[in-house]
């Protein structure tokens, strides 16, 4: 079982964290990881291109000119493709991108991905991660604190939305913010800051999560 040393904000040690066997030992399958993200990603697309056929363009409804003895090819309709603005030949239409993901093979994929970056020793749990005022400097300084100034993809993990917080992060362009599972929702302000995905975990360089945070990843996916 691995121990992980929770800070402060001033980056003093103030305890430890026993990880949960589950997350400890989880292991990184390549094939479930990429599905995952394939999945995350694909459900992300809207699908809501469009472009129009010949028979949606308007006008076009006679010949443009006579069937013979003009010297030019004969034409139908200037609706037709080779037409300028006339339609599109096999046109865009909305669609749905969805990628089904079966549920444990996505909670091992997220285990899997989490249980890498603690094993690389990339993970600093911090006792609380809440300010008073939305000011970009304190987060500044609680980076600073924790030595990870100079990383270029920092996640930081919430236990649920945080306007305030979310507000001092979001000027730091190599900072992420994410919350943890079943977090509180928050009204249309909240729907800016997701749960962390497989991806979120892959691409940074160092997490920073708050105990709390922790502590629900372990109750809902680490069972």
């Amino acid at each position: 079982m691995a121990e992980l040393q929770i800070h402060g904000k001033d980056g003093s040690h103030v305890g430890t964290h026993n990880l949960s066997k589950a997350l400890s030992e989880a292991k990184v399958n390549a094939v479930t990881a990429h599905r995952a993200v394939v999945s995350e990603e694909a459900n992300k697309r809207q699908g809501t291109q469009s472009a129009r056929t010949r028979s949606e363009v308007r006008g076009g409804g006679r010949k443009p000119y006579k069937q013979k003895k003009t010297g030019n090819a004969r034409q139908g309709t200037v609706s037709a493709p080779h037409y300028t603005h006339g339609g599109m030949a096999l046109a865009v239409k909305p669609r749905g991108y969805e990628k089904k993901i079966n549920k444990k093979e996505r909670r091992a994929a997220l285990l899997g991905a989490l249980a890498a970056q603690v094993e690389a020793g990339n993970v600093s749990i911090v006792e609380s991660i809440a300010f008073a005022e939305p000011k970009t400097k304190d987060a500044t300084a609680l980076l600073a604190a924790l030595g990870l100034s100079n990383q270029r993809r920092v996640l930081v993990v919430l236990p649920e939305y945080d306007a305030i917080t979310h507000k001092c992060f979001r000027n730091l362009p190599n900072v992420t913010v994410r919350t943890a599972p079943s977090s509180s929702a928050g009204g249309a302000e909240a729907a800016k800051t997701a749960v962390f995905s497989t991806r979120d975990l892959l691409v940074a360089q160092k997490l920073v999560i708050a105990k709390e945070a922790l502590t629900r990843i372990e109750e809902v996916w680490a069972k």
